[in-house]
């Protein structure tokens, strides 16, 4: 029999179609499944169960994570005061000497913290593969494995090293034929496309300025064959804009559309700067946008247009981004960010929060393809669901629970059930996180 589960005494908030909240209610989780969602206690039950009290929490469902680098956390820290390109610059290098046991110490790391922020699914675009770093990409899918959240794992790829006028140094980019063969690898290896899925993977070239129009072209197709989303970095910064308009001839959504990279299989990360006319073809495209307020902040990269984005029907999620460039780590803190930024240059009602916890839960499954299973609490879907423990100084005389989790202290995860189970993160992974960056330090000092 598959254990039931019981979380009640707390408010629900669903972020179904129809807006349903209750200000005290009840999940009942079957197996893997939401099997009941309603006001008040649950009714009895006619098996055993096991009692999740929610009193004082907030129940909401799973945040997702739609773009994220978990083989950074290793490398927090680094040009704190730099561009991306600088940024990127400095770190290739000491990327260039990850290995399986780095990796998987970093990304460990980087789901529990995840974990702790509320979050149940994580898109992650590993992209660098070191020639002696043995299954690095492998690694990281061992990671969500071992953390227990479901993983979304963009196999990337790079093909244009510095000897042709790319970024990455050529040690870290394969040729087009090796990306596309390890590609197919990933795919053959780790996807899983039946329901309920907890790995699955896309196919991720890593951006414009590092990876040739073939490589793109043909990255397009190869997923389409397979039946696998396709992820990639796009128009982050104005320097990307205007080498994109000098190589190119074009924006990088003008040439991101002529290589076969819009569509409603498609994910976009940062998609800061869109005219009003890029903005519109990501929303008839149904391209989604994953938006890095945080990230995107500390690079001084700008301001994505989430409200013109949202406005015009595009699919639209949050990200944490690698934690180089974002070292808090959490998805939770990015529904107020992209709240503050949005209102920043909008105003007070260019985001309310309710669209902010939207973003994180619908919003991210959207983008991943995934909105029919996960991002909201109803009957059938998956038992992905977080409770936050509000009170105390952090909370208490915010009436609206929906306000206090957004715009006050990112409050204490109580209980995170991911499938039905329970996730849990030990300490360990401090330890070997600690061991794995202080390995990149000794050699980098060598």
């Amino acid at each position: 029999m598959p254990e039931r589960i019981v979380v009640e005494g707390g408010s629900v908030v669903a972020v179904d179609d129809a807006g349903t909240e209750f200000a005290e209610g009840h999940v009942v989780v079957e197996g893997d499944r939401i099997v009941a969602v309603g006001s008040g206690s649950a009714p009895p039950q006619d098996v055993p169960v096991r009692r999740v009290d929610a009193t004082g929490c907030l129940v909401t469902p799973g945040l997702v994570n739609t773009h994220h680098h978990l083989y950074q956390w290793a490398t927090r820290g680094h040009a704190a005061d730099s561009t991306l390109f600088e940024w990127l610059t400095e770190l290739y290098p000491v990327w260039a000497r990850m290995d399986v046991e780095t990796v998987h110490a970093a990304a460990s790391a980087g789901l529990a913290q995840l974990a702790r922020s509320g979050c149940t699914t994580a898109a992650d675009h590993h992209y660098v593969f070191p020639r002696e770093g043995g299954d690095v990409f492998g690694a990281v899918v061992a990671a969500a494995e071992r953390i227990g959240l479901r993983l979304h794992a963009v196999r990337g790829s790079m093909d244009r090293g510095r000897s042709r006028g790319g970024l990455p140094p050529d040690s870290v980019v394969e040729d087009r034929d090796e990306a596309l063969a390890g590609t197919q690898q990933a795919i053959d290896a780790f996807h899983d496309p039946a329901p309920g899925a907890r790995v699955r993977v896309a196919v991720g070239p890593c951006s414009p300025f590092s990876v040739s129009a073939e490589l793109m072209r043909e990255a397009a197709e190869l997923a389409r064959r397979n039946g696998v989303r396709l992820h990639t970095h796009l128009a982050e910064t104005t320097t990307e804009e205007e080498q994109c308009r000098a190589e190119f001839g074009r924006t990088p959504v003008e040439y991101a559309e002529d290589l076969g990279w819009l569509g409603p299989d498609v994910w976009l990360a940062h998609a800061v700067h869109l005219s009003p006319t890029a903005v519109r073809r990501l929303a008839e495209t149904g391209t989604g946008a994953a938006h890095c307020p945080s990230s995107n902040g500390r690079l001084g990269a700008g301001i994505a247009p989430v409200r013109a984005l949202l406005s015009a029907g595009a699919p639209v999620g949050l990200g944490v981004d690698g934690v180089a460039s974002n070292e808090s780590g959490g998805l939770g803190e990015e529904m107020r960010q992209a709240l503050l930024l949005a209102r920043a240059t909008g105003g007070p009602r260019a985001m309310s929060v309710r669209e902010a916890l939207w973003m994180a839960t619908r919003g991210g499954a959207r983008c991943i393809g995934r909105e029919d299973e996960i991002g909201s609490l109803e009957p059938g879907k998956l038992a992905d669901l977080a409770v936050w423990r509000l009170g105390g100084l952090d909370h208490t005389g915010i009436a609206d629970p929906v306000a206090a989790l957004v715009l006050g202290r990112l409050p204490q995860v109580e209980t995170l059930l991911c499938g039905g189970r329970e996730v849990l993160t030990g300490e360990d992974v401090v330890e070997e996180l600690d061991r794995a960056s202080a390995r990149l330090r000794l050699v980098e000092v060598s």
